[in-house]
């Protein structure tokens, strides 16, 4: 018996990707494929091949980026917007500048941004409050 394995650089189908990414109703065990046809239309950086039978095919690209989508949804909370506006801007803190959407940054990374940040607000505050 012969079975050969799909190399991470084959097209995947929406059934796959939806498994992969554990798209799943956990009272049903269905596949939540239609959660995929839906972020479809609204990101425009998914871009399947779509064959005869309007099958769609993924491609590893879309495969990560559908992956950080579900992250920033699922995960960090952002609504469709939100996810949108961090796709769309290249210098994202979730983004690794050296690929297509690829890949997001460690949450270390984000983290540090995030406490940067705040570090900066309670000096401001603080500065302001000896105004007063």
């Amino acid at each position: 018996m012969n079975i050969e394995l799909k190399s991470n650089e084959a097209y995947k189908t929406i059934g796959e990707i939806a498994k992969d990414l554990d798209l799943v109703n956990k009272k049903t065990g269905n596949l939540q494929t239609h959660t995929i046809r839906y972020w479809e239309t609204q990101f425009k950086q998914i871009k399947p091949v779509i064959r005869a039978g309007n099958r769609r095919y993924y491609s590893e690209k879309d495969f990560n980026i559908i992956k950080l989508i579900k992250f920033l949804l699922k995960e960090k909370g952002l609504t469709i917007n939100g996810a949108r506006k961090i796709l769309n801007n290249p210098d994202s803190p979730f983004l690794d500048g050296n690929s297509d959407l690829g890949v997001y940054k460690h949450d270390s990374r984000l983290n540090k941004l995030i406490k940067d940040r705040v570090k900066k607000i309670s000096k401001i505050i603080s500065e302001l409050k000896k105004i007063k």
